[in-house]
């Protein structure tokens, strides 16, 4: 048995239509990669870990977050 998490960012999903533009924008500029992610791209990080190419691990929090904890400990 093994067991993983996946630690989304922020990811462009219906909640961000009552979302102002602005607000978007200073969300997709506070990750590394200065956009918001999609759902598939969190949806394969998931598929990966319940995978058998994931064999060896367990215990681990896959971070998918477009580099956004990275350029937050950066400041």
């Amino acid at each position: 048995m093994r067991f993983n998490s996946v630690l989304p960012g922020p990811i462009l999903t219906e909640v961000w239509d009552t979302v102002s533009e602005e607000d978007r924008r200073l969300s997709a500029d506070a990750t590394a990669l200065r956009r918001l992610g999609a759902a598939d791209e969190v949806a394969s990080a998931v598929a990966f870990l319940a995978s058998s190419d994931a064999a060896y691990i367990t215990g681990t929090e896959l971070v998918v977050d477009g580099g956004w904890s990275v350029k937050k400990e950066s400041k």
